[in-house]
């Protein structure tokens, strides 16, 4: 007797997981992704550097003019003394007062202000100076003085003086008490200072003049009446500065970035400008 047998054959599976080519894209697709989220972050980090570096050199332009308007705004003041009869505990208010015209280290028609324009290394290109004097404070019972340089020093009994300059980036300032110049601000990369002269005042007709520590002369400091002071600050962060980038510094110059080395070479650079009047320069100038 004769039987038919069938065979049975496995069916086909289906594929499992992934192709090499759907590998390969998805991977590539991932890597695309990553590269557009670290541009991203390069250039958010980027930004956000630029725009810290622009507030820190606010920042420390603040700081400077802070620092040197308080001084140069009180240049060439006096003690106004409240007694003629020199005890001033129990001052009349019949009695009458005056200023103290100069002390053995302070004479405000030729300490009140000065400068160099070109100071060597021992030197200071703006120099200013205002009486000193101690009072009875309400926290005291002794005397003092509440005035202080740009140190935060108060000096001596009769003077504060202050003095200030460029040195290797920074912007220092020594004291009354000769001390060694400390930096006030760092990176800086100008400092320069102009004087406004005031002439013709006693025909009723007052002009004002720019003129540099050369120019204003020996003689004629007791005119000047105000003082502009320029400083070029640049910052930290390297950044990707456009062709033909440039700007303008404190002698009216355009300075191509490019051509900066060092530490300056692809730093933000900005220029900051003020105008600070000597308040005591007119009584000055009638004593």
């Amino acid at each position: 007797m004769t039987y038919q047998t069938s065979k049975n054959y496995p069916a086909p599976q289906n594929q499992r997981g992934l192709s090499l080519i759907e590998l390969l894209v998805g991977i590539a697709i991932s890597l695309l992704i990553i590269a557009v989220a670290l541009g991203a972050i390069v250039a958010s980090r980027s930004i956000t550097g630029s725009v810290d570096d622009s507030g820190q050199l606010q920042q420390q332009a603040s700081h400077i003019f802070r620092v040197m308007g308080k001084q140069l705004r009180q240049a060439g003041s006096l003690k106004l003394s409240l007694s003629t009869q020199g005890n001033e505990d129990d001052a009349d208010i019949n009695d009458p007062v005056a200023f103290e015209i100069a002390t053995a280290d302070f004479n405000p028609k030729t300490d009140t202000i000065s400068g160099i324009e070109k100071p060597k290394d021992n030197q200071f290109k703006l120099t200013t100076a205002y009486s000193n004097y101690r009072e009875l404070i309400y926290s005291s019972n002794n005397k003092e003085s509440l005035q202080r340089d740009c140190l935060g020093e108060n000096g001596t009994d009769t003077v504060i003086r202050n003095r200030f300059t460029l040195r290797d980036s920074n912007l220092v300032c020594a004291g009354v008490n000769n001390n060694v110049p400390q930096p006030i601000a760092n990176n800086v990369a100008e400092f320069e200072v102009l004087y406004l002269i005031q002439s013709s005042a006693a025909a009723g007709s007052p002009q004002l003049q720019y003129a540099n520590a050369n120019n204003v002369g020996v003689s004629n400091w007791h005119n000047v009446y105000a003082v502009e002071v320029c400083i070029v600050l640049y910052g930290n962060e390297i950044i990707n500065l456009p062709k033909d980038s440039n700007y303008t510094n404190c002698q009216g110059q355009n300075v191509d970035m490019s051509t900066l080395t060092g530490n300056r070479a692809r730093r933000m650079h900005k220029v900051f400008r003020n105008v600070f009047q000597l308040r005591s320069q007119g009584l000055i100038g009638t004593l």
